[in-house]
């Protein structure tokens, strides 16, 4: 099984950490977002990961060589500019020689990834996503009402919403509709594949989860290293 964790991301948000490191390589208890990230994928049946860099890549490939201390072969793919969310996939689809998994360089999961996986493979789309239900507080109460009488309230309710989850199980195919060397995203690659009438499959994780994109996310992950990740 190969996987892609795209890990070129700026980490604006992150900063000043991330002046000095990028995003994918701060620590989390003991380890870096990214080495836990081998490490699951390991877990689960993948042997090979492609690193898709572009911010400061030399530190990436310089920390990790050829990934062997994880057990997996691991190859560092550089954007010369930035190519967005599915962009960079164009640069390594001489080297996909199957279905493969894609995750964003900066989510944490105890996802089952070989669940996902083989769950992709029995659709028949070339895209399968990942989503994960969130609830979000709502700060005011819901007024409902009919003309001017009002005829039911709702206190400070819950908003249930669907979000992606930043992993991504594709089919070779999928390389016919990402154009070469481009910047492109996801949310254009899903969008395509809808407008053209492709089926678009979706997975629901269940599973811890957390992306790591603001400092009090960071705060967070840390928080649970141990319990979830055996960091401290």
């Amino acid at each position: 099984m190969q996987a892609v964790i795209l890990a070129g991301g700026l980490g604006t948000r992150l900063k000043p950490f991330t002046t000095v490191i990028p995003k994918p390589l701060l620590p989390v208890g003991e380890k870096s977002i990214l080495e836990v990230q081998i490490e699951r994928l390991k877990a689960h049946g993948c042997g090979e990961v492609f690193l898709a860099t572009n911010y400061k890549a030399d530190y990436v490939e310089k920390f990790f060589g050829d990934g062997s201390r994880y057990g997996v072969k691991l190859h560092v793919s550089r954007e010369r500019v930035p190519l967005g969310t599915a962009g960079p996939l164009s640069l390594i689809r001489d080297r996909i020689t199957g279905p493969f998994i894609v995750m964003n360089g900066d989510i944490l999961s105890l996802a089952d990834f070989r669940k996902v996986y083989d769950f992709a493979l029995a659709r028949e789309s070339l895209l399968t996503i990942a989503i994960k239900r969130e609830v979000l507080p709502f700060a005011f109460g819901n007024i409902f009402f009919s003309g001017d009488r009002v005829t039911d309230i709702q206190e400070k309710p819950e908003i249930v919403t669907w979000i992606l989850a930043g992993i991504y199980v594709m089919k070779p195919g999928i390389f016919d509709l990402i154009p070469e060397d481009t910047y492109f995203g996801m949310d254009t690659l899903i969008r395509k594949m809808l407008g053209l009438g492709m089926p678009v499959s979706k997975y629901e994780l269940k599973e811890y989860w957390l992306d790591i994109g603001r400092m009090d996310d960071y705060e967070k992950v840390n928080a649970a290293a141990r319990e979830h990740f055996g960091g401290g």
